[in-house]
Parts: C-alpha cells; structure tokens; sequence
C-alpha cells in the first residue's frame, strides 16, 4: 500500500516499476514527469529504490538453497498429472433473487436502503530477488515482480538465453515439484493463467531454467535452472 495517502495502490505499483526499470516508452515519461512534478511520487519512487537496494543487498549474500536441484530432480521423477476440478451452483442465487423481487413487488413495501459497497484494498505487489546459480557462474541477479492485481509476473534484468533458447519461470512447493508459469516474453512481462495464481504465495521458491523454444517439451525443467529465489510481499 501507499505511504502517502494521496497515492492509490496503482500509483505505488507505478512508482515499484519506475524504481525496477520495468517501464519503457510512454509509461516510462509519464512516470518521470510525475515524479518531477508531484512531491508524493517521487518520495514513494525513492522508498522503493531504498527498499529493493536492500532487497537484493540481503539477497546477494544468500547462496541458493544447496539441495534446490536435488529437489527439483527429485520433483521431476516423483511428479504426477495434476487432475483439476472445480464445481458450481446457482440455486442459492436464483432463490435469493426470487425473494428479493417478490418483497420489491409487494403492496406498501418500503424501498431497500442503498447498498454500502465498502472500497476494495488492492494488494501490495510481491518480490523475488533471484539468485544466479551454480549452473550461471558470473551472471547478475535479478528481480521478478508479482502484481496480482494485474497477474502480471515482470522482469527486472536479464538471462543470458543461447540461440533457440527461452528462460521458463517455475514455481517450487514443499514437495519440490517443479510447475512452469509459463515462458518469459521478450518484453519481460508474463501474463499468469488465472488457474497458477493461487501459487504464487509469500514464500514460494521461483525458478528460471533453460529451455528449448517454446518451453519444456515435458511439463518439467529439461535445461539448467539458472536463478532461483523467494517471493516476498514488497
């Protein structure tokens, strides 16, 4: 959230962004010229270059989890199909509506006060330092930024990525299963299918690994897992 209350949640979102150098073209001048020209900007921008210097200040210092890849290994021979359901009913809401037209039609009923719809907080965005690992000696961290308002996973920095190559994002749980997010667009903006968001918790480990064109040809990591890290509310 905000620390200033003349700031909405999407405005801290803009100045987190601005802070990662996530925005480019028009989103980018828009966020500099507010950050000129409204005083409450650029404090939140300032706080949030504070907050992620220490972020990955911390995060430099961490080595990746020496048996991540055991357990990613470990996730991929174990790793069962996932079967997925969901269930649905609407004759609750059909009664209610019933009842709700009838007292609405009835002789001499008095109208229903006005409904007080009490405003919806938006989420704060949540932040993995990734860690580079043994398997990429010499490269940078880097940041991914979860805005679950959006379901919008953003990247901040870069993977070194061979010809015919993609970085996939994996989220790992406690039973070290590796389950892709999908692959990370040239724009370093990936879109999160509705049915994944829910794993996207604090403390969930993220991953990155290398893979053909196109993404894993199995559903698990085939290449090197390159960056790991943990999501953290920002």
């Amino acid at each position: 959230m905000p620390t200033d209350p003349r700031l909405s949640p999407d405005d801290s979102v803009t100045a987190a962004e601005l802070a990662l150098g996530l925005l480019d073209g028009g989103e980018r001048a828009d966020a500099l010229r507010r950050s000129l020209a409204e005083p409450a900007f650029a404090h939140e921008v300032e706080l949030w270059r504070d907050h992620f210097a220490t972020l990955f200040a911390v995060g430099a210092d961490v080595a990746p989890d020496g048996g991540i890849e055991d357990r990613v290994a470990r996730g991929i021979v174990d790793a069962s199909p996932t079967r997925w359901w969901k269930g649905a009913t609407i004759a609750l809401g059909a009664l209610a509506a019933v009842l709700v037209l009838a007292l609405l039609l009835r002789p001499g009923a008095a109208p229903p006060p006005p409904a007080v719809i009490a405003p919806v907080e938006q989420p704060a965005p949540m932040v993995a330092a990734m860690t580079p690992t043994d398997k990429a000696k010499g490269a940078a961290a880097f940041g991914l930024v979860y805005d679950s308002a959006r379901g919008e996973a953003r990247m901040a920095g870069d993977v070194s990525l061979p010809a015919g190559r993609d970085a996939e994002v994996w989220t790992i749980g406690a039973d070290g299963t590796p389950r892709s997010l999908g692959i990370m667009p040239a724009s370093h903006i990936l879109a999160v299918r509705a049915a994944d968001r829910a794993r996207l918790a604090e403390g969930i480990t993220l991953a990155v690994s290398i893979e053909p064109s196109g993404g894993s040809p199995t559903g698990l990591p085939t290449g090197p897992v390159v960056a790991t890290g943990k999501l953290v509310s920002a």
